[in-house]
């Protein structure tokens, strides 16, 4: 079945507010401790990865329901609650209240795998180009397109910035796209950009919703597609640059490139993020959100802790202090190599 992007989501969403407020008709009381249960029992019964991730929530519970009472300060339970979160690992889960907000650094699931000042004083140079979000040049004597996309939240992608790009590399061999360290942003601007490397509806993933505690309690998979549109393509190979801070939409576009063959990903495994969050408010007023959803790659597998690159390639010290990013070398030799044949 074809479906909107996430169009489910939304569906679920309004549901799950209602049933937010339903809740809070039944005046739970705002205690230290009734805020915790609270926020312990919604995690349990809707947030995606548990028992993707091998996490007891039960034993998560004894370990921290026991700092808990009804006497300890607003700032005290903030912490207690937010690590409580963070055993989850999870960059889309988020403990909100007025003076704070709990996060998880994701970048702490690996190394940082690009050097930014080394590729614009290396690779873009003074005379780069910027559209929209996207900053580019070309490389390897203009065989290479190189564009460099920092962040899916700039703002939506437009047909015109588009159109531009592939008319610019149009004569390339090949076409880089470096979203290692971006963090996500609009997930419509995932199938906007892959429209143009396709001319055929492509299937990208499976969707569903977490809709019960249990182990089996998600909702229907639903099928994801990208519309291929009748506009400009580019017809050469293109490789994706990704590392541990590719994240959210920059994973669902990451994991989205298995269903191209013209597409291949290289780097280090993506950070995760898979999963669309929802939220709600707690007894005491707080706020909370984390993933609500999980994503079915065209293989089959859950990618929620990493996409993994196709070709796995690491930032090299030695190459580094010459100058050099070895990743995006790897990625214009593949792309040469590819071109030839």
């Amino acid at each position: 079945m074809k479906i909107k992007i996430f169009s489910i989501v939304l569906i679920f969403i309004i549901a799950l507010s209602a049933c937010e407020k339903l809740a809070f008709d039944k005046k739970i009381d705002g205690s230290n401790i009734s805020t915790f249960n609270y926020l312990w029992e919604q995690v349990g019964q809707k947030y995606a990865f548990l028992e993707y991730k091998e996490v007891d929530w039960d034993s998560i519970y004894f370990v921290y329901r026991p700092m808990v009472n009804n006497e300890i300060s607003e700032d005290s339970l903030f912490n207690v609650m937010a690590k409580m979160l963070n055993e989850l690992k999870d960059g889309h889960v988020n403990l909100i209240s007025p003076f704070n907000v709990s996060r998880y650094d994701i970048t702490m699931l690996g190394p940082v795998n690009i050097d930014t000042r080394l590729i614009k004083e290396n690779y873009l140079f003074d005379d780069y180009y910027s559209t929209g979000g996207f900053v580019h040049t070309a490389i390897r004597n203009g065989d290479i397109a190189y564009i460099r996309y920092e962040s899916f939240a700039d703002s939506q992608i437009t047909d015109y910035q588009l159109d531009y790009l592939m008319d610019k590399y149009e004569n390339t061999k090949g076409m880089i796209i470096d979203i290692r360290q971006n963090g996500g942003g609009y997930a419509i601007n995932v199938p906007i950009l892959l429209s143009r490397f396709t001319h055929e509806d492509t299937k990208i993933y499976e969707t569903q919703i977490k809709t019960s505690a249990s182990e089996d309690g998600f909702s229907v998979l639903e099928d994801v597609y990208v519309k291929s549109k009748d506009k400009k393509k580019y017809k050469q190979k293109v490789a994706v640059l990704i590392d541990r801070g590719s994240y959210s939409a920059s994973s669902f576009f990451a994991v989205s490139t298995y269903a191209y063959d013209n597409i291949f990903l290289v780097g280090d495994y993506t950070g995760g993020g898979l999963g669309l969050p929802n939220g709600g408010q707690l007894p005491n007023g707080w706020t909370y959100r984390f993933s609500i959803t999980r994503t079915i790659a065209v293989d089959g597998k859950n990618y929620e802790n990493g996409v993994k690159p196709d070709y796995y390639v690491i930032l090299n010290p030695n190459a580094y202090n010459n100058g050099i990013d070895n990743v995006i070398e790897f990625a214009a030799d593949k792309l040469l190599e590819n071109n030839t044949k």
